[in-house]
């Protein structure tokens, strides 16, 4: 990568095998998992998966500039393996989604990173409208209304 390219962001879509990872860094009970997290994002964006960067299935994506003027693109959605734990990436920001939070299950959350070991510790429906309002929060604050 050319220096001056050292600020843009290293995570974008590449052509690289879902499959592939899954089955290399899932153990046996998380690759059911990640089949049932691959369903519900889908039906949730609407996108099919794609590999971002090396260790993140993505659906949709949208382009960001901060204040910083910093600029970017990202997945909409996304989840990630993490060793023993998963990762399901979104925005969890305002009363409404802390609130489905707390309904959620055994889970650790961090600034955009939702982490938890099973999906059977969570409650899988509160989970769906978790990544259903993040998905339209990002698509609020990022991602221009059709015909502009």
């Amino acid at each position: 990568m050319p220096v001056g390219d050292m600020a843009e962001n290293k995570t974008h879509a590449t052509d690289a095998s879902v499959d592939a990872y899954i089955a290399q860094r899932a153990s046996e009970e998380q690759r059911a998992d990640c089949r049932a997290l691959m369903a519900m994002l889908e039906k949730v964006t609407q996108q099919g998966p794609t590999m971002w960067g090396p260790s993140i299935v993505g659906y949709g994506s949208y382009r960001y500039t901060y204040d910083s003027g910093r600029s970017g693109e990202m997945c909409l959605a996304g989840f990630a393996i993490r060793g023993r734990e998963l990762v399901v990436y979104l925005a969890a920001e305002g009363e409404q989604q802390q609130a489905l939070l707390s309904r959620l299950g055994k889970h650790k959350m961090g600034k955009a990173c939702l982490y938890f070991k099973r999906l059977g510790d969570l409650d899988q429906a509160v989970l769906e409208q978790l990544v259903a309002g993040s998905v339209a929060e990002l698509k609020r604050r990022y991602v221009a209304p059709s015909g502009d």
